[in-house]
């Protein structure tokens, strides 16, 4: 197989380029020239936002091409416009994001979608994810195009700050506030499973949307934070477990200052936590134990000097010291 990636050197780019090399696909890498293309592809320069910024892709066949664009949707469809009769199947790195809000728990790939726009500019991340997904389907057609509907996603390469700062939270020690319940359930897709499905499932020939993102309750937030603390707490990390009712009297924001975790009832949990993926465990969809996501980015991130990257378009997430002490009572 002949696998195009537009993008291919940072987090889920990086890890769909990586599956598809360990299965012996031939991958071409287009990407800026910012980072580093991995090792055993072929790279071709370009600026999707750039007057001819797509001129190194004018020549080429691929049988498939992975599209991780989240901004203007016209980009989408600019690029997948001067490919649609080289290239097989276009595969689209979207987002649960698309669904209307508030979700509605269990709910799955028949659930109201936002309005988007296959020809405009960028607007916001929901917008332009479902603008994205029209965009690709203007010019491949359902039969070929494949929506992958991504959940939370945390793992290796992470370039977000999720799960990279919670292990640097536990790693510095002393009393960490655990929001809680501790067994509230929680849903995400470790970013090499969220790659693996996709290169085996264009490789299969699927298409249609799919939401990618573990069972409901796969694991919970004890868990997770159990898991941080076993491979990075410091002798002295204490998790103490704190009520989203004193959480919300702190004036401490869920999502963004508690990266994952949000109150367990109510409209945010049920649209973050609870989303059918059955369509994609039925294709073959596997979720890693939390364990293995959390050592595995632990060990990463320990490569980098503890420090990973941060994607510029994306708020810098995580609590304040002093504001945590406070909502701790030290």
């Amino acid at each position: 197989m002949r696998l195009l990636m537009l993008g291919g050197t940072e987090f889920v780019g990086r890890a769909v380029t990586e599956a598809a090399l360990a299965r012996g696909w031939e991958v071409t890498v287009f990407h800026r020239g910012h980072h580093a293309a991995p090792e055993g592809t072929r790279a071709l320069h370009g600026d999707r936002l750039a007057d001819g910024g797509l001129a190194s892709l004018a020549d080429g066949e691929w049988d498939v091409v992975v599209d991780t664009w989240s901004a203007a949707p016209r980009v989408v469809r600019e690029s997948a416009r001067l490919l649609a009769g080289r290239v097989g199947r276009y595969v689209y790195v979207s987002s649960g994001s698309v669904y209307s809000y508030p979700g509605e728990a269990g709910s799955d790939e028949n659930f109201r979608l936002v309005d988007g726009d296959p020809d405009a500019e960028a607007v916001s991340y929901e917008v332009d994810k479902r603008g994205g997904e029209l965009a690709a389907l203007a010019e491949f057609g359902a039969e070929r195009t494949l929506l992958a509907r991504a959940g939370l996603i945390l793992g290796p390469y992470e370039n977000i700050g999720r799960l990279p700062w919670w292990l640097n939270r536990v790693a510095r020690g002393g009393p960490v506030l655990a929001p809680g319940p501790r067994d509230m359930g929680i849903q995400f897709i470790d970013v090499r499973d969220l790659a693996e499905w996709i290169v085996d499932a264009a490789a299969a020939g699927l298409h249609g949307p799919y939401n990618l993102v573990s069972p409901v309750a796969h694991t919970t937030m004890g868990e997770l934070l159990d898991a941080c603390v076993a491979v990075a707490g410091a002798a002295d990390a204490e998790l103490r477990w704190t009520s989203s009712e004193v959480i919300a009297a702190a004036g401490i924001e869920p999502w963004m200052e508690l990266p994952v975790w949000v109150p367990p009832v109510g409209e945010l949990y049920d649209t973050l936590h609870i989303t059918s993926s059955e369509k994609a465990v039925a294709a073959g969809l596997r979720a890693r134990p939390v364990a293995e996501t959390v050592a595995d980015t632990w060990g990463w991130l320990r490569s980098l000097g503890g420090v990973a990257p941060q994607r510029g378009d994306r708020p810098v997430v995580g609590l304040d010291p002093d504001k945590e002490a406070k909502a701790l009572g030290l």
